[in-house]
């Protein structure tokens, strides 16, 4: 089963990166979010991905590019004009990179995969969110259901930490950003059947949050894999600095994985 992952847009909520990188491209822990989010699904045995590029797509083009130079060990023999590689580190994937347009909107980037993607069911994350999701337990969710679309939701922390007090007004302790208001929001982790395809009506100008799964839901055709576990979206440069002390404090919830 293949992955899309969207990694297209400007990031402009991230602008201290992102003027120089793609939003996909901003490091934690000296890789990539988007090496994390592969990592992740590669860790379930799922590594062929396709990445839908748009805002300064090039540089990830370049980083796959040299990934295997920069994963092995080599010597360079100058005289001989010879490159010998002594123990690599690679990943075993395939990435396919695809120039989805500057301005193509979320539905429109997932339609420009069609013809890579084939008659069979796929994968589809954002380019900017981790999470220690299950992958095989979200497949087998959807297979289960028997429907086109499976999309995770989780509930998000709240924006402010929060406090427990007495009848009296002591303050008896406070809670770390507990969990919102109780509503669900899409945390992407879809997994969608190819007639999805067919939802996406307006070319490059499809939002795929909107008309899309809409009308899957209208008709009946969308589930929801609800997740109780950890997720996180790097929409600011607060949050990058949060994943990043996760990850130097070695407690990333995201690494299911081992170097």
């Amino acid at each position: 089963m293949k992955v899309l992952i969207l990694a297209g847009g400007m990031g402009t909520r991230l602008a201290e990166e992102t003027s120089v990188i793609p939003k996909p491209m901003v490091e934690i822990g000296g890789h990539p979010i988007l090496w994390h989010i592969m990592k992740i699904y590669s860790q379930y045995g799922y590594n062929d991905f396709i990445i839908l590029l748009g805002y300064k797509g090039y540089i990830i083009k370049e980083y796959f590019a040299n990934y295997f130079l920069h994963r092995s060990d080599v010597t360079f023999d100058l005289e001989k004009n010879q490159m010998i590689i002594h123990e690599q580190h690679c990943e075993p994937w395939k990435v396919t990179l695809i120039d989805t347009g500057l301005n193509t909107m979320t539905g429109g980037r997932v339609l420009r995969a069609r013809k890579y993607v084939g008659n069979e069911p796929f994968m589809l994350t954002y380019g900017d969110g981790v999470s220690d999701i299950n992958i095989n337990e979200l497949v087998a969710f959807h297979r289960k259901h028997c429907r086109l679309a499976t999309m995770t939701s989780v509930q998000p922390e709240g924006k402010f930490g929060a406090l427990i007090c007495n009848d009296n007004g002591e303050i008896i302790s406070f809670t770390e950003k507990p969990k919102g208001d109780g509503g669900w929001i899409n945390a992407s982790f879809f997994v969608l059947q190819p007639e999805v395809f067919d939802y996406i009506k307006e070319g490059d100008a499809t939002i795929f949050e909107r008309a899309p799964l809409e009308n899957l839901a209208k008709e009946g055709e969308l589930y929801t894999y609800t997740y109780e576990g950890f997720w996180k979206c790097m929409d600011t440069l607060r949050d990058k600095y949060i994943l990043q002390e996760m990850w130097d404090k070695g407690n990333a919830a995201w690494n299911c994985w081992t170097e």
